[in-house]
């Protein structure tokens, strides 16, 4: 394995861990969804992504 391609499965799996993958997916999805219409800016997003975080949160101890 190349030290380019190490490096590219570790900030793929870094991004995943983290959940900075989330506005990039996000993005994908509403492209998708609802062509031409501005998507949230990554601030509103994220914001929107902890609140409903906070409502439900699943399996979190805390």
């Amino acid at each position: 394995m190349t030290p380019r391609r190490l490096y590219g499965l570790v900030r793929w799996y870094l991004r995943e861990l983290t959940g900075e993958s989330a506005y990039d997916r996000y993005l994908d999805r509403h492209r998708l969804a609802h062509p031409g219409a501005p998507p949230l800016p990554r601030r509103d997003f994220e914001r929107r992504r902890t609140d409903r975080g906070d409502e439900n949160p699943g399996a979190r101890c805390c």
